[in-house]
């Protein structure tokens, strides 16, 4: 086994070796080497993990009190989840802290975490104005964490195993979700406090964003999420084969009027993501582009205390060679393909909304965007594009950490030579708290 070396802070006064970083990847004038010590007081702290329940709490009757407060538990919360994953990283083997992109994303991670951890306690509405400017930024120059990860953990195969890389990948990114859901939140709330319908005398005759709640859309409908995830996966498809390939048609089946709490844009990456794959595979399996494919078929289960949406495909089903690395970021045949399509891709959300076609004739993407909300990850996205043709490998594992982060689930079921069915589980009820590593969880590794 690897031999774990100390944290970089210990590790900088044992050795004179310095870091390998190019002069490109060196993102502000201090180096990557600090103290360890700094982050000892944060680390012992524990993260209070939140549920989509409290999370609508502080919105439904929205004062300047709940505002200040909700403001006080992202100002404590943001600097102790970054501590825990510097910390985390701090253990990683010295050969794959060194490596440029890894390097890139703890070097954000300690300023966003030293610029954080200085706020004082806000105690008015201009306190928290600052403070929303500050988290804004920090999110904005974050967009970079996704395609630096990944590939830094394609270039560092085989310096740690496959499993205790993908075990870090997941823990880094589950705590990323976690920060720009309680930050992006707070953004949101901020936004519905400043708005002129927010008050008793304004002049609106409604609340335009009474089925939000901040980021949280109260009454998810599962048969209209597949519908417009549908039509954007569709019109991707067809613009990347030509209008002269046939594209399958869809069935929606079950509990069509199934409702439930949910962020929309982690709901709309997962469906998305594996529409897409499905559309790819019958597509590209049929004998002929003028043939149509054999419908993707969705059915929707509605029990007392879980939706579960389940896609079915005849595409042929997943390879057995490719099963093993179906959830790994570690795509090992692949790997070298992956990495020259991540280096196109400077900025990545996550969002299916980032997804976007090169040729500006095109017609326009069916938006996936409830029209009584535009919501900030949809802001975020617009500063993020990539080709949906091509393919990084962080599609499903990705799909994964969303749906496992509201306490979900999402398998694939394979049957090679005929198809796959997807199944994707989510907590109905809302009262389940993100998952997290409350702690530096590379200790165990």
């Amino acid at each position: 086994m690897m031999q774990r070396l100390r944290p970089w802070g210990l590790a900088q006064s044992l050795s004179t070796r310095k870091p390998l970083i190019p002069p490109r990847y060196n993102t502000s004038t201090t180096a990557p080497w600090r103290p360890a010590a700094v982050l000892d007081d944060w680390v012992q702290k524990e993260a209070r993990p939140i549920s989509l329940r409290q999370l609508t709490f502080f919105g439904r009757t929205l004062t300047e009190n709940r505002l200040i407060s909700s403001a006080n538990y992202v100002r404590t919360e943001l600097p102790t989840r970054l501590a825990h994953r510097l910390r985390d990283m701090q253990t990683l083997p010295f050969v794959v802290v060194t490596n440029p992109h890894m390097s890139h994303v703890y070097d954000l991670y300690y300023r966003a975490f030293e610029r954080l951890r200085r706020v004082q306690e806000i105690k008015s509405v201009e306190d928290n104005e600052r403070y929303c400017k500050a988290i804004s930024e920090t999110l904005r120059e974050h967009l970079t964490v996704i395609p630096r990860l990944a590939m830094g953990v394609l270039e560092c195969q085989g310096l740690m195993r496959a499993q205790e890389m993908d075990k870090f990948m997941n823990t880094l990114l589950r705590s990323r979700i976690s920060r720009r859901v309680i930050a992006e939140q707070h953004l949101a709330l901020t936004e519905t406090f400043n708005a002129p319908w927010h008050f008793p005398n304004a002049k609106a005759p409604m609340d335009p964003n009474a089925e939000f709640v901040g980021e949280v859309f109260l009454r998810c409908n599962a048969r209209e999420v597949v519908d417009a995830c549908w039509l954007r996966a569709k019109t991707l498809a067809e613009e990347a084969y030509g209008p002269d390939c046939a594209m399958p048609n869809i069935i929606v089946e079950g509990h069509l009027d199934a409702t439930f709490p949910y962020i929309l844009t982690h709901l709309q990456y997962v469906i998305g993501e594996i529409l897409r794959n499905s559309i790819q595979a019958v597509v590209e399996r049929r004998p002929s582009p003028s043939d149509r494919p054999p419908p993707i078929e969705v059915l929707i289960c509605e029990a007392p205390q879980h939706v579960i949406i389940r896609i079915s495909d005849q595409g042929g089903g997943i390879p057995k060679e490719i099963m093993p690395e179906l959830w790994s970021f570690s795509k090992g045949s692949r790997s070298q393909a992956h990495l020259r399509n991540l280096s196109q891709v400077p900025k990545m959300a996550a969002t299916m909304q980032e997804l976007r076609l090169p040729n500006l004739n095109s017609r326009p993407l069916p938006s996936t965007e409830s029209s009584k909300h535009s919501s900030l990850d949809g802001s975020l996205s617009s500063l993020t594009s990539r080709p949906p043709n091509l393919r990084l490998g962080v599609g499903l594992p990705m799909s994964r950490v969303y749906a496992e982060y509201w306490a979900g689930s999402l398998e694939i079921h394979n049957l090679e030579g005929y198809g796959v069915d997807a199944f994707f589980q989510i907590s109905k009820l809302g009262n389940k708290n993100e998952q997290l590593s409350t702690r530096a969880s590379m200790d165990a590794v």
